[in-house]
């Protein structure tokens, strides 16, 4: 009956079936929409709390909202708490859930980069990695951990961290950097091998050298340098925290509901398409003040993002703010090239013009060497 409003399911029976493992939970609101990621340790424990009426009873406004709207959870396990961090972050970017706060800008979890190009390679903080031919680790969820480490990296190693360039006068006389010479007496090819090593300890083959700061730890404790000894723990706890392995979670790897074959199906309908678009192109035009015009274009293949042939363009023939002109400039230009790389591939299959696009198609599609019954030309509503 259209009627008769749908119960809300009772999820107290599904959280008896979450495991006692680290992970990431995802709440989900009754059209199937992720409004809200969170990590933990336990996550039968935290899971099940949201659905204790002790807890709920003094939960806050936000938090008593969140359940309100919460009709399905999912969870995903990890290996480790900082797996779950990163999870959590990766998640929460690509939902955007609307009670979640943090992790929803831009911010990014820290890098170590190190460019082995230079002479005196450096390990730096970065946000973002790029294809420069530098050799990044990470990416790590404990900023405090990681800086430690490096910390920890300079007077092990005798590596610069951190700044740009040569090593400045005063590095190269500083007694941090002897292990057991000073950068002002070795060369750079020495130096490369203490690079070397220390790279080796970001990846992970530390377990020599954790073992040999376990038992300074302990010969200090039986010392009852007990200051010394707390010095030496937190020191190995951060640096297992740093070198021990995590996953990278991609897009590809992150749960989703997307359904790609699904949704193209669902747009061709939605269209009267004749068959599934395989290509799709899509472009947008932004005005900066109206002085600065450029055009974006994005490409999905089988309803994937094929962020290889996404495409910017700068509006050259339209002066002022004019969205249509530019439009026309843009899809103009882009198939234009197409056509002129047909007609390089096949003389007798295509024919460049620098036409108006919509004459272009008419006209096309009144002459044999081109079939264009396939491409969809849908109406837009000029406001």
């Amino acid at each position: 009956m259209a009627g008769v409003k749908k119960a809300k399911p009772d999820l107290t029976k599904k959280v008896h079936e979450v495991p006692h493992k680290p992970g990431v939970y995802l709440m989900r609101d009754r059209f199937n929409r992720v409004i809200y990621v969170g990590k933990a340790r336990d996550l039968r424990k935290r899971v099940g709390s949201y659905f204790m009426p002790s807890k709920v009873a003094v939960a806050d406004l936000k938090t008593r909202a969140m359940l309100d709207a919460v009709w399905d959870f999912e969870t995903h396990t990890v290996q480790s708490e900082a797996e779950s961090i990163l999870l959590e972050g990766k998640l929460i970017k690509e939902y955007r859930p609307r009670y979640n706060v943090s992790f929803r800008d831009d911010k990014r979890f820290l890098l170590v980069k190190v460019d082995q190009s230079e002479e005196w390679p450096r390990f730096r903080l970065a946000r973002f990695k790029k294809d420069d031919n530098a050799r990044y680790f990470g990416p790590y969820a404990h900023a405090g951990a990681l800086r430690q480490t490096l910390n920890f990296m300079r007077k092990k190693f005798g590596v610069l961290t951190f700044g740009r360039g040569s090593p400045t006068e005063r590095e190269l006389k500083s007694s941090t950097y002897q292990v057991p010479m000073k950068l002002s007496e070795i060369t750079p090819e020495i130096y490369r091998e203490r690079v070397a090593q220390a790279c080796e300890f970001l990846e992970g083959h530390s377990r020599e050298m954790m073992a040999e700061l376990e038992k300074q730890m302990r010969a200090q404790a039986e010392k009852l340098d007990f200051e010394k000894a707390a010095e030496l723990r937190n020191m190995l706890d951060d640096l297992r925290r740093t070198t021990r392995p995590t996953r990278r979670f991609t897009r590809g790897s992150l749960p989703t509901t997307i359904e790609p074959e699904a949704d193209l199906r669902a747009l061709a309908d939605a269209l009267q398409l004749p068959k599934i678009p395989r290509v799709m192109e899509c472009f947008d035009i932004s005005n900066i003040s109206t002085t600065h015009v450029v055009a974006s274009m994005v490409c999905f293949r089988d309803g994937m993002p094929d962020k290889n042939c996404y495409r910017r363009y700068r509006i050259r023939t339209v002066a002022g703010q004019d969205d249509f002109a530019s439009m026309a400039e843009v899809v103009r230009r882009r198939y234009s090239r197409i056509l002129l790389e047909a007609r390089e591939a096949n003389p007798e299959a295509a024919e460049f013009s620098q036409e108006n696009p919509a004459e272009a198609i008419h006209r096309l599609r009144h002459r044999d060497q081109v079939p264009l019954d396939n491409l969809p030309v849908t109406p837009q509503d000029p406001s």
